[in-house]
C-alpha cells in the first residue's frame, strides 16, 4: 500500500486512533464514505469485482447493502490491486 498510495510512511490506524474523524458514527462501525469526512478512499480491485457490498451504516445494528456500481460512483474511491491474506 505504501508504494501504490505513494506515501513515505504507511501503517494501519486503530479505530480508536479516527474516531474523532467519524463523529455521528459508532466506533467499529463507520461506514466506507471516507469522502464525506475529507479522508481519501481506496478500495482492492478484488472488491470492485464484486456485484454488491455491505458495511455498517454508521451504527452496529444498521447495515447497507448496494451495487458496487453505485459505491464506486457515491465515493469515488480509488481502485488499487492489492490485497492481504494472513
Amino acid at each position: 500500500m505504501k508504494e501504490l498510495v505513494g506515501a513515505g510512511k504507511f501503517e494501519l490506524a486503530s479505530e480508536q486512533e479516527f474516531r474523532n474523524k467519524f463523529p455521528d458514527c459508532q466506533v467499529g462501525a463507520m461506514p466506507p464514505f471516507g469522502n464525506l469526512y475529507c479522508i481519501p478512499v481506496y478500495a482492492a480491485q478484488d472488491l470492485a469485482e464484486e456485484i454488491e457490498i455491505a458495511f455498517c451504516a454508521g451504527s452496529h445494528t444498521e447495515l447497507v447493502r448496494m451495487a458496487f456500481s453505485d459505491f464506486k460512483r457515491l465515493a469515488e474511491p480509488k481502485i488499487l490491486d492489492f490485497s492481504w491474506t494472513p
